[in-house]
């Protein structure tokens, strides 16, 4: 573990390790539990890990081990019907019994001194908000990172179906916790398969090989693309936010798939006046844990010290840092995250420029066929596989399914902060089509790299053409001088996305792909949040500072 990351705080204490534990589940099925403890006197508070994926790689190391070995009992579970605990494993459902179960299991051990927290990534940050919806007096810490809390967000987007992460965290929740040699098995088969189950139709048939075999529970969730059908009923735990009182740390990078979910997090905690943090990398979902390790565990660390150890010695002088990426990339710390700063508007214009000032008219501006028998191709953004992060769109851009208009040369530096999105007018031929936005930085060579962007099914039956807002996520980017603003609209990410077939027949049973024309019409804008003005020596005028530590990555 030390070998692997440069930065890890020196070990304080060794540990020890009782494995195999058995705590009964709220239904009494024996929930797997291994016991991490520092061998040292006195009283230690409590971190809990509860996790579907097993209790071996990565968490025993990164959880049990290290944070033990600064002080703290860990107990890392496995959730009901994972990596050998009993019962069935029903996504969500369990979640919020199971860990008011094991905290009542906590209070009868010799070692509890009645200070919890909790910490963990992306399903092991939701079965945090299930906790905390009823949350334990003990509880006083929560640090989720790159956490979950919206299970139909994550495999659904604006109407349309996030098909790579789907199966991704398919093939994750099935195999990883039998161990590593499977996982990787499976992992392996699933990149192999993956253009070929994603290019035939229907998806419901098609999926099954590539994941080794049919996933209920998975067939489930992608057939219910509507947050409002009684299937997501007590899925989502957002408003545990609205009402917390429990200090809350939050983690996230760039162009992590549940970014939007960690922006959405903080907002509610800041609103009801929670003890929160906010750190967001240059990180995706899984580099987040490899290479931005030691900057997370440090946050982590430094939240559950401030709030179950009363020592706030490590904590930032400021509620939230985020890396803000670009050729001058660097850390900047900020009083707060913006909620909805100023936008500026940058219109799509003729020729292929990206203009300041709107174009006169509102009649077609340009258009394109996209056809699903060839879908656009998804490049880098927000995944779970090794394709994610920024990428050169250097072959996306010159296929005749993609838009791209380009700003002038800036002739001094552009720095966004915030929430950015599309608010386009849009007209179809057969009614039935998606519309992606990407925003990308271009360089002095060219060479155009995605910042942010999004997709938004439209919905059938509407004037024509159409005003469609594309939310593309939030961001924080410094476009250096001699750059580009660049911004693309596409009909389709395949296979991020799952395609619009253009029959309006549902995503896993459709079987006629149709070709659709797009057309984008005048007054169309991309809408970026533009930061505080640079003050004197090139510092931002906002109140933020910049920073540099051990996560200045320069990506």
């Amino acid at each position: 573990m030390r070998a692997t990351w440069r930065g890890l705080p020196a070990r304080r204490y060794d540990v020890g390790w009782e494995p195999g534990l058995v705590v009964p589940a709220a239904d009494g099925s024996p929930l797997l539990t291994d016991h991490y403890f520092p061998r040292g006197r006195g009283d230690f508070p409590t971190v809990l890990v509860r996790s579907p994926y097993g209790r071996g790689l990565p968490w025993s190391p990164m959880f049990g081990v290290l944070l033990a070995e600064q002080g703290f009992h860990v107990v890392l579970q496995s959730c009901r019907g994972t990596g050998g605990s009993g019962g069935t494993f029903d996504l969500w459902h369990n979640e919020p019994a199971d860990g008011r179960a094991t905290v009542a299991w906590l209070r009868d051990q010799p070692w509890f001194d009645g200070r919890l927290g909790t910490t963990g990534p992306s399903y092991l940050g939701y079965t945090q908000w299930a906790l905390a919806l009823d949350p334990p007096p003990e509880l006083r810490a929560m640090a989720v990172q790159v956490g979950l809390h919206d299970p139909h967000a994550l495999f659904h987007s604006h109407g349309a179906l996030r098909l790579e992460t789907a199966l991704v965290v398919g093939v994750g929740m099935t195999y990883q916790h039998q161990g590593i040699a499977t996982f990787l098995r499976a992992t392996l088969r699933l990149q192999r398969h993956l253009r070929e189950i994603t290019r035939k139709l229907p998806l419901r048939e098609s999926v099954r090989p590539g994941l080794g075999g049919g996933i209920p529970w998975l067939d489930e969730v992608m057939a219910h693309p509507d947050p409002d059908a009684p299937y997501w009923k007590g899925a989502c735990t957002a408003d545990v936010a609205d009402r917390a009182t429990v200090p809350t740390a939050l983690i996230s990078g760039w162009h992590d798939v549940l970014l939007d979910q960690t922006v959405e997090q903080y907002g509610r905690l800041r609103r009801a006046g929670c003890a929160t943090s906010l750190l967001i990398g240059p990180w995706t979902h899984t580099s987040a844990l490899q290479r931005g390790w030691p900057e997370v565990f440090a946050e982590t660390l430094a939240w559950l010290r401030a709030h179950l150890c009363d020592d706030p010695s490590g904590l930032r002088p400021t509620r939230v840092r985020v890396h803000t990426g670009g050729r001058d990339a660097a850390w900047r710390d900020l009083d707060d995250w913006p909620a909805s700063p100023a936008g500026e508007d940058w219109f799509p214009a003729s020729g292929g420029r990206l203009a300041t000032e709107e174009p006169e008219g509102s009649g077609p501006l340009a258009s394109f066929g996209y056809d699903p028998a060839d879908p656009t191709p998804s490049v880098g953004g927000q995944l779970l596989s090794p394709a994610a992060g920024p990428r050169d769109n250097k072959a996306l851009e010159a296929r005749e399914d993609v838009l791209v208009f380009t700003g002038p040369v800036l002739t001094e530096p552009l720095e966004i902060r915030g929430p950015v999105s599309a608010r386009l007018r849009v007209s179809t031929d057969t009614g039935h089509a998606d519309v992606f936005a990407r925003l990308c930085d271009v360089d002095g060579h060219g060479r155009s790299t995605n910042v942010c962007d999004g997709l938004v099914r439209l919905v059938p039956g509407r004037e024509d053409p159409a005003w469609t807002t594309v939310p593309m996520s939030s961001t924080a980017h410094r476009f250096a001088a001699g750059h580009r603003v660049r911004l693309q609209i596409a009909g389709g990410a395949h296979p991020r996305f799952a395609r619009n077939t253009g029959t309006g027949e549902p995503v896993l049973d459709a079987t006629r792909p149709t070709p659709v024309r797009i057309t984008l019409h005048a007054s169309s804008a991309l809408v970026l949040p533009r930061a505080g003005a640079t003050g004197p020596g090139g510092s931002p005028a906002d109140g933020s500072t910049t920073a540099h530590g051990p996560g200045d990555a320069r990506e």
